[in-house]
């Protein structure tokens, strides 16, 4: 059974009083990740003068050492009924890829406690509702990128997404989410029983009881996105600023009128903030609540193997995710909770290891092409975080986006730019609104 991907129709039109194509000062994007790269670009495709800046590299954060899935598959938020239970119960196992670092964050609790209160029946499937039209709407974005050929070669394959099972009894269990995703959002999956799934895929060992295959799923090599989104932004006239940290903002009137960055302080006519897990720390300045945590993720890629596999797989039983590509192979995955901790530990580095020798014929390969972690700005709902700040008129905030930046960045430029404009959105914006928190 194949899933049919449709974005939903936007029940509302969003204005503003200026038209930004129009002015004389530019619209600044602050973050150069997947977000504020597809934010500069569909900004630029209206006509704007854009300036994208970023505290680093172009590319070089959470976007660059992701697994690269565009999955509308992922439809349901982490916070859902039975989540509290079953992470607190991880906890206790040494070598739990759901990890949470105890210390004193105030922030930080508070985060858990908004997203304790939404494990619920109602408030997943509300936040599955927002991320479905937003998923959709990105899904087609990116084809429609890819077969006009604006982001060259970065390895864009559509062959689906297997959620892999070792244990029989959640094989069978997830028969009902995959009934709750075919009834309330048209996506469904092929079960795949372990003689399918071995004949389907012979990379994986028969230690297998079987998979979900979503063949609306797609993924994508990130590197080689942001190298050729970079060019695609460079043709189409945006500015980039690399290693030009925003410090601070000149507010007049409820409009942002000037930004202080360490490579000095520029007149603006618009400012979007697409700052990903830093959003946290600019609350203060920007005058509204933004429940972000970094939740860290680690990967590692190296050389294809000899028997590799032809799709892209999350293992469900060891939440590891892998991805090949032309050239390379990836795993990733991890939910390490702490805070903006910088090192890259080996004891969660070991989990992808060993759970891709669990379930895989040729697990790895030498040599090690990058170790690698990041940070997710996880959103405390599920859903991201996209509009207008209230108490800015020329401030618009895009971020939140948890573990699909990558999956949902095309469908949140356009939302940013269409807004900005005073156009009608292509989906609701108000799912996403700021002030919602």
């Amino acid at each position: 059974m194949s899933a049919t991907i449709e974005a939903p129709a936007p029940s509302q039109q969003m204005t503003i009083n200026r038209n930004p194509a129009k002015a004389t000062t530019p619209v600044y994007v602050v973050g150069a990740g997947v977000v504020g790269a597809a934010c500069a670009h569909y900004l630029a495709e209206a006509g704007c003068q854009v300036v994208l800046i970023d505290q680093g590299e172009f590319g070089r954060g959470c976007s660059h050492g992701n697994c690269g899935y565009v999955s509308p598959s992922h439809v349901l938020p982490l916070c859902r009924p039975g989540a509290i239970s079953s992470s607190l119960w991880t906890l206790f196992q040494k070598n739990s890829p759901f990890k949470i670092r105890p210390r004193l964050d105030l922030q930080m609790w508070m985060w858990f406690l908004r997203f304790a209160l939404r494990c619920n029946f109602k408030d997943m499937l509300n936040a599955g509702q927002a991320r479905h039209a937003m998923l959709a709407s990105s899904r087609r974005l990116y084809q429609e990128l890819m077969e006009i050929g604006k982001l060259g070669d970065c390895d864009w394959e559509m062959k689906g997404l297997m959620f892999v099972h070792h244990n029989e009894r959640h094989f069978e269990h997830f028969e009902k989410t995959n009934r709750l995703l075919t009834e309330r959002f048209g996506v469904s999956a092929d079960r795949l029983d372990r003689d399918e799934l071995l004949k389907r895929e012979p990379a994986l060992k028969p230690v297998v009881a079987g998979a979900w295959y979503y063949d609306c799923d797609a993924h994508i090599r990130p590197d080689l996105l942001m190298k050729s989104w970079r060019k695609l932004l460079q043709q189409q006239g945006v500015e980039i600023r690399e290693h030009c940290q925003f410090l601070d903002l000149e507010v007049q009137s409820k409009k942002i009128t000037r930004l202080f960055t360490s490579r000095g302080d520029f007149p603006v006519d618009h400012v979007v903030f697409a700052t990903g897990a830093w959003s946290r720390q600019l609350q203060k300045k920007l005058g509204v609540a933004i429940p972000i945590e970094p939740g860290k993720g680690y990967s590692i890629t190296m050389p294809r193997p000899a028997i590799c596999p032809s799709h892209s797989m999350i293992f469900e039983d060891h939440r590891v995710a892998v991805t090949p590509t032309k050239n390379e192979y990836r795993i990733g995955s991890t939910m390490e909770f702490a805070g903006y901790d910088n090192t890259l530990r080996p004891d969660r580095l070991s989990l992808l290891t060993e759970g891709a020798k669990f379930y895989l014929r040729d697990p790895q390969t030498e040599p090690i092409v990058e170790r690698w972690y990041g940070w997710r700005p996880m959103s405390c709902d599920g859903v991201p975080i996209v509009g207008k700040l209230p108490r800015m008129d020329n401030a618009w905030l895009a971020a939140g986006h948890s573990m699909l930046g990558l999956s949902m960045a095309t469908a949140t430029g356009k939302l940013v730019a269409e807004m900005l404009a005073g156009s009608t959105p292509h989906i609701d914006p108000h799912p996403y609104r700021v002030h919602r928190f």
